[in-house]
């Protein structure tokens, strides 16, 4: 069949389909740049038509809710007049290709579109996913690693945003196509929110950088598989400039506060062809766009160069009639151009113009509406069968002791210090919980009595073997680590990174896990309020493990009532909420002790979890709990070493059950929290479990410079120095 495409459609890489559609929607045969237009903005990267369909599931509506998904991002109310705008973007592609500056644009993307709907960014979180440290694999690995964390430093630290949290996993299957998602959280006044909107008439304007070569048909390269070609699609990768994203920044939201415009976009992926085109289409309108206007860095930029750029740090803004020569000269003060390129139609039509003639024309709805896709999905039998596998016979290992250093030192359990010490975390002082004092960050709202928890998790082990249990994991443990600081959890924005939506088994991942995300939303009471979808993450001989990467927000409404990670007070009582009995499918310590990736994750019965949230929420409110962390990778005994580690506290703690050692020390199970309360306030702490109908244990005290674990059968003591040792070390050869 392809050989009978027209050539400019096999240039194009069109599917035919698609081609006739496009043809019956204009009814004529489209020019070059508009078949273009369409292959940018019927990318799945712009258009979402193999998720759309599955995206309707998810609940959107909230009582915190002021703006939901089809912005450039979600906006919660926090009280006290305030509001928080946050979304999650992928950046895999092109840091897979460039990883200094492929993480690094990805910040300023999504900073950009925070900004957009009035808010000031004033934090910044990162869900990174990467291949093997370990054997000749390792080497690509590493410069990955460094590429990653110096562009998210590069772009953050200098733009005055701080990284406040993230969370990082290593896993074979990614060794060829990494994630490199950005979450931005921004504040800003209620009643200054901003859309995406123009009214008839109104002259739009360009604010920023000026145009290049950079970044040219960058979304359709996201919507690509990644191949051995892709070293030759470096010109897709666009290059950050973190000053002008500062003057760019500090314009847009001065032009908001002085009530100078109507209407903010970000120039995101496919530039002027999106930004402008959506902007029409969402307002009911036209749009006639002049490219000889176009500030150009370059010379000889053809329309079909300018129309597909990504070059960065540029925003579409919409002034009120009457202010555009006060938008104009605050632009100027900040030495950024500010051209009126375009202006909005009555007819509804992109228009494109240069040298005076039309260059391309074509319905508004056209480009926003691409056909959308629901296939037939089928999980892979290999996956079926992993799953299915019974570990009841697993050997158990001759030496715990050592099992709990083993892990500790693991990628994906060790110390994230080397990553998060390269981001400034305090700018703007207004983180309260930094990274590593707690299962999420905190940040104060100034002037107020105020604060947000936000936290961003997801475990792929869990997702590859059960995507859709696996999708309600990553929610429940994103909103439970808002919940243990004392954030009570409002909303999320979700990256779904997946592999090619085409294929039966990617169609099942994706649409399994979003299945997830909706039960789970649902039962939790949490809302979606933006997000990102990141599809064809595989290549001849890979695929990713299905990756919902979900960035929680929650609200604290006395900042002085919170809690932390680790052990303080010699004398307290360690308590946990729920069973000491853990899962051993799909957990941390079946791969790093076993080699398997085999199993169910464990079961996630949401009425508790949903309880066990609540419960801690309520004993932070009434300050009898300072010191919180739940139980994740590497179960019971991983935790409880987490909490030595801060202060160089350890505890003393009796494990009583009959289950396999292994599995009380290092099966995982949800709904899990291990808490520290005076014994003065332990009836009153207990009577509040009770009440919320949660199971739980007094396990010991807190003391001494040793993790003692009592067990039926054993006693296991480790020095809170040899955890730290095992846990500083395996990051530090990476990132020294």
């Amino acid at each position: 069949m392809e050989g009978t495409l027209p050539p400019l459609v096999q240039e194009a890489g069109i599917p035919l389909h698609e081609y006739q559609e496009i043809v019956r929607l204009l009814g004529r045969e489209p020019n070059r740049l508009e078949l273009y237009l369409f292959k940018v903005m019927w990318s799945e990267h712009c258009s979402y038509k193999n998720s759309r369909p599955l995206l309707k599931l998810l609940p959107k509506e909230g009582p915190a809710v002021l703006q939901g998904p089809g912005e450039n991002a979600g906006v919660v109310d926090i009280g006290e007049g305030w509001a928080v705008a946050f979304k999650i973007e992928s950046h895999n592609h092109p840091s897979a290709v460039e990883p200094v500056q492929g993480a690094a644009t990805g910040v300023g993307g999504i900073i950009r579109d925070i900004m957009a709907m009035g808010a000031r960014p004033i934090a910044l979180l990162n869900s990174l996913r990467f291949g093997k440290l370990e054997g000749p694999e390792g080497d690509r690995t590493r410069f990955l690693v460094r590429g990653v964390v110096e562009g998210i430093a590069h772009y953050g630290n200098a733009i005055g945003v701080p990284t406040v949290g993230g969370e990082v996993y290593f896993h074979p299957d990614y060794q060829d196509n990494p994630l490199v998602n950005a979450m931005c959280v921004g504040l800003l006044r209620a009643d200054e929110l901003k859309r995406s909107r123009a009214t008839l008439a109104r002259p739009v304007y360009y604010v920023g950088s000026k145009t290049g070569r950079d970044g040219i048909g960058g979304a359709a390269f996201a919507s690509e598989e990644l191949s051995e070609e892709s070293e030759s699609k470096r010109p897709s990768v666009q290059v950050g400039d973190p000053f002008m994203g500062k003057l760019t920044l500090e314009v847009t939201l001065e032009a908001i506060r002085q009530d100078l415009v109507e209407g903010v976009q970000d120039m995101g992926a496919a530039g002027l062809t999106s930004s402008l085109s959506e902007m029409a289409h969402k307002s009911g309108l036209g749009i006639e766009l002049n490219l000889d206007r176009v500030p150009k860095r370059e010379a000889g930029m053809n329309p079909l160069e300018l129309m597909l750029s990504e070059s960065q740090e540029r925003m579409v803004l919409v002034p009120r009639p009457g202010r555009e020569k006060d938008l104009e000269a605050l632009a100027a003060r900040f030495g950024l151009d500010a051209v009126p390129v375009a202006h909005m139609i009555a007819e509804p039509v992109f228009r494109v113009v240069a040298g005076g003639q039309t260059v391309a024309e074509v319905p508004t709805h056209a480009l926003a509406d691409a056909p959308t896709y629901v296939r037939e999905g089928q999980e892979n039998p290999a996956i079926a069968q992993q799953r299915a596998r019974e570990l009841s016979g697993l050997p158990l290992p001759q030496n715990l002791e050592e099992v709990l250093l083993r892990l500790l030192a693991s990628p994906n359990l060790c110390s994230r210090a080397p990553i998060f010490e390269r981001y400034d975390h305090q700018v703007g002082t207004n983180t309260v919980l930094v990274p590593g004092k707690g299962d999420a960050a905190i940040l104060r709202i100034k002037g107020t009595g105020r604060g947000i928890a936000v936290k961003v998790d997801a475990n792929p082990r869990y997702s590859k073997l059960a995507p859709r249990l696996g999708a309600m994991h990553a929610l429940a443990e994103a909103a439970r680590n808002v919940s243990v600081v004392g954030g009570k959890p409002l909303a999320y924005t979700d990256g779904l990174n997946c592999g090619n939506p085409e294929t039966p088994a990617g169609y099942f991942e994706l649409s399994e896990t979003i299945a997830g995300l909706a039960e789970a939303s649902a039962a939790l009471g949490l809302p979606v309020v933006s997000g990102n979808v990141s599809l064809y993450n595989e290549g001849p001989s890979y695929r990713i493990p299905p990756t919902p990467m979900v960035g929680v927000v929650g609200l604290l409404e006395n900042l002085e009532r919170r809690a932390e990670l680790g052990f303080q007070k010699a004398g307290e009582l360690v308590v946990l909420i729920g069973s000491p009995e853990g899962h051993l499918g799909a957990s941390e310590y079946l791969w790093v002790v076993h080699g398997l990736e085999a199993g169910s994750p464990p079961a996630l019965e949401l009425a508790q979890e949903a309880r066990a949230q609540a419960a801690i929420r309520e004993l932070i409110e009434r300050g009898w709990v300072k010191t919180a962390h739940d139980l994740a990778e590497g179960g019971l005994a991983v935790a409880l070493a987490e909490m030595c580690l801060p202060y160089g506290l350890g505890a003393t703690v009796e494990v009583r059950s009959q289950a396999r050692p292994d599995a009380l020390l290092f099966g995982e199970a949800p709904s899990r929290i291990l808490l520290t309360v005076d014994q003065a306030m332990l009836q009153m702490a207990v009577k509040v479990l009770e009440q919320h109908g949660l199971s739980h244990q007094i396990l010991g005290q807190v003391g001494g410079d040793t993790l003692t674990i009592l067990m039926p059968r054993s006693r296991l003591e480790w020095s809170v120095a040899a955890l730290r040792r095992a846990w500083e070390a395996p990051l530090r050869e990476v990132l020294p």
